[in-house]
């Protein structure tokens, strides 16, 4: 079943170009989207969740709840990342369909800003392991960061640089390893780091099972969700199955979130005194390993800021062009997140790693299962394509803008009561993450029911066979 938009001979142009999208030419090879997917699985925040999980609720209870995470992300990610290739859509071009084009314009801005915060939290961590072993100031650092990493987005860089991926996921890879068997060799291989169980529950460990906290704790991480659709629509339909089952399914979370987290617990644990942080972790292995343990986190760092230097440029340029009406070259874009990104570096936003993770959580989690929701319910009929223009679309759709706005409501509701009861903030830690995911997707489906004609966002819409 296909769209026929009505009413102009712009319409006409639209499904055209439509039918024209069936040509995969000018998309990504099975290979090259695998390895610029594959460099998001190098992130040291990868490695620091993990023990921090551990180090909040026990080895044994992270493990299980890392089990549950990577199996739930590879059955979202197969879902979404299937839709995204299909129907060759972003996230903004996607959250026009469930929010509208203003309210698409609040993912996107949202999308945007999380890329940039994920960028600045990992080049602060290239900046310290340099401080660490070379010493100097962090500024310093953080604008030489900067500055290497803005030129391998653009252009012939970053073709260069999806080549380079190839030779720097085994550097990362072994690197790690090589990490664990060096500490195992100096400090020995005790079974502490598999046994580890905190003597007094914390107070956010009340809100259930350490699992169960572990499994919510990495639901702050749903980004990867809006990271996985715009990096999908790259893809050739021909290698859907391909990219559900490597590049975005299971196998990916489980060398992202499951052999980082070995590396992290086992790290954490084994080294005397190294901090539960990800500067603790990093400075860590720089003490270990010297100039190799700082090569393998530039090489891994390297890799995954490109995705978020890519994500923060692009949907700071869709944001611009659709709010701002501003036309600029993509260059332009580039340069103003880089500098974003190295004024946000000057400040102390690494302490602030949990409370961010937090708020952004609950947005993202919510558009997440309404994202989800949407493609389960429309069964593919109704097709989300870059062609059709925003003037197509509705402002503001009410199904997605409500169940958004509820479910948003309820998870940070659930976040304030620690501040209201110190004994409620594992109820709120725990609980608001997963309330949040249920209550945008129960709400959007009844609103899918109930509401129909705000089903597509389209303002007009013919189906014909």
């Amino acid at each position: 079943m296909t769209l026929n938009l009505t009413g102009s001979n712009d319409d006409v142009e639209a499904t055209d170009a439509l039918a024209r999208q069936g040509d995969d030419e000018d998309q990504m090879t099975r290979g090259s989207l695998a390895m610029a997917w594959y460099g998001v699985a190098s992130a040291f925040f990868f490695v620091y969740i993990g023990a921090a999980m551990a180090a909040a609720y026990g080895t044994v209870n992270a493990i299980v709840g890392i089990v549950l995470t990577i199996i739930c992300y590879g059955v979202i990610n197969a879902v979404l990342s299937r839709y995204a290739i299909n129907n060759r859509t972003t996230v903004a071009q996607f959250s026009r369909t469930i929010l509208g084009t203003a309210g698409s314009s609040i993912a996107t801005i949202i999308f945007a800003l999380v890329a940039i915060y994920y960028a600045v939290f990992e080049g602060s961590i290239v900046a310290y392991a340099f401080m660490a072993a070379f010493g100097g100031e962090m500024w310093m650092w953080s604008l030489i960061v900067v500055i290497y990493s803005t030129p391998l987005i653009i252009g012939g860089a970053r073709r260069f640089l999806d080549k380079l991926n190839g030779w720097l996921m085994p550097l990362y890879f072994f690197g790690l390893v090589a990490a664990v068997i060096w500490a195992g060799v100096v400090y020995g291989f005790g079974d502490a780091w598999l046994t580890h169980a905190p003597e007094v529950p914390l107070p956010f460990a009340q809100g259930g099972p350490g699992w169960l906290a572990t499994f919510a704790g990495y639901m702050g991480v749903w980004i990867m969700m809006m990271f996985t659709m715009d990096y999908a629509a790259l893809g050739k339909r021909k290698d859907v199955k391909f990219h559900q089952r490597f590049t975005f399914g299971p196998l990916f979370y489980v060398l992202a979130y499951g052999f980082s987290a070995f590396v992290g617990i086992f790290l954490t644990f084994t080294i005397p005194g190294l901090e539960v942080s990800e500067t603790g972790i990093a400075g860590g292995m720089v003490s270990l390993m010297g100039i190799l343990g700082l090569i393998v986190i530039i090489a891994s760092q390297t890799r995954i800021n490109t995705a978020n230097y890519y994500l923060g440029a692009a949907n700071l340029r869709a944001f611009g062009e659709r709010v701002l009406r501003l036309r600029l070259p993509n260059i332009v874009w580039v340069l103003v997140s880089s500098v974003i990104i190295y004024l946000l570096m000057l400040l102390p936003i690494v302490q602030y790693l949990l409370l961010a993770l937090a708020w952004q959580g609950v947005l993202v989690t919510a558009w997440v299962a309404i994202a989800l929701t949407h493609v389960l319910l429309d069964q593919g009929r109704n097709q989300e394509h870059a062609a059709i223009g925003d003037k197509h679309y509705r402002a503001f759709n009410s199904n997605g803008l409500i169940s958004w706005t509820i479910a948003t409501v309820i998870g940070l509701v659930m976040l304030q009561l620690g501040s209201i009861n110190p004994e409620l903030a594992g109820v709120g830690s725990t609980w608001g993450p997963i309330l949040t995911a249920v209550s945008a997707g129960v709400i959007y489906a009844v609103l899918w029911k109930t509401h129909p004609t705000s089903r597509t966002g389209l303002i007009k819409v013919v189906a014909q066979q």
